[in-house]
């Protein structure tokens, strides 16, 4: 996690979910991979760090996701979910305009060029 303070906190599952949201995101996000899972222990620190910041949950459209979502929705029932379109299930294979488009539905400023393919 990072030290500079940024407002909007972005979980992903794997590190290539980030790097592909990472190019999309114009503005600054601490973007943080759970690598599928959690741990009790790293959820404890990830609940103080998010205490005063903005928390999106961006998972794949599968059933590891979908475990990894309802429990973030215990944990941190004030984070925005976004979702991805069922047909794509994985937010690295996405298209680059569709997770654009889903960030920008969040209030995540996105970078235009991935908007003008839609």
């Amino acid at each position: 996690m990072n030290d500079s303070y940024v407002d909007k906190v972005l979980i992903v599952e794997g590190t290539s979910d980030k790097r592909k949201v990472k190019r999309i995101v114009k503005e600054p996000v601490e973007i943080i991979c759970t690598n599928g899972t959690i741990s009790i222990t790293k959820l404890d620190e990830l609940i103080d760090f998010l205490e005063d910041k903005d928390v999106y949950i961006l998972v794949d459209a599968d059933a590891a996701g979908e475990k990894l979502r309802k429990q973030f929705k215990r944990e941190f029932p004030q984070a925005e979910h976004i979702y991805i379109d069922r047909s794509y299930r994985e937010v690295a294979t996405a298209p680059e305009h569709h997770l654009a488009t889903v960030l920008l539905g969040a209030n995540i400023d996105v970078h235009t060029q991935f908007l003008e393919n839609c």
